[in-house]
């Protein structure tokens, strides 16, 4: 059965000048400010397009990840991956660089790995992002 998740932003003035807020809808979990400075320069508390992208892509390959390694026979005791989205004014999005280190019992580092670079061709969110390049850096802790 499919899903739908939803978020809203309200943007009050220019791209510049302006900022908006950003609503997490499906889950309630908040609103939360964003703004051209807090994109393109320092966050200052506040989030970023590209944030939350690099949210959903690391929880997204955790999940993919986690999965393929209980598919394996060999189920993860903990994973731990950051997504680091690289954001160039003008440009836009430039790159993706995932990092995952896991605690897998009997699962030798080239395994590893090999799981790893399926989880992320595999994972609806790097799925979206086609097009962009997306790097993994993997290995056992």
């Amino acid at each position: 059965m499919a899903t739908t998740r939803t978020a809203t932003t309200v943007w009050e003035g220019t791209l510049f000048e302006g900022a908006g807020k950003v609503t997490l809808e499906s889950s309630g979990l908040g609103t939360y400010d964003v703004s051209w400075p807090a994109r393109s320069e320092e966050p200052g508390g506040k989030t970023s397009p590209e944030e939350l992208i690099a949210a959903a892509h690391s929880s997204c390959f955790s999940m993919a990840f986690s999965n393929g390694l209980a598919e394996n026979g060999t189920p993860a005791t903990s994973l731990q991956t950051s997504a680091e989205v690289e954001f160039t004014p003008g440009t836009g999005i430039t790159g993706i660089k995932l990092t995952t280190r896991g605690v897998v019992e009997g699962l030798d580092n080239e395994t590893f790995v090999s799981l790893a670079e399926a989880a992320k061709a595999g994972c609806p969110v790097s799925q979206a992002l086609a097009g962009t390049t997306i790097t993994l850096d993997a290995a056992l802790a």
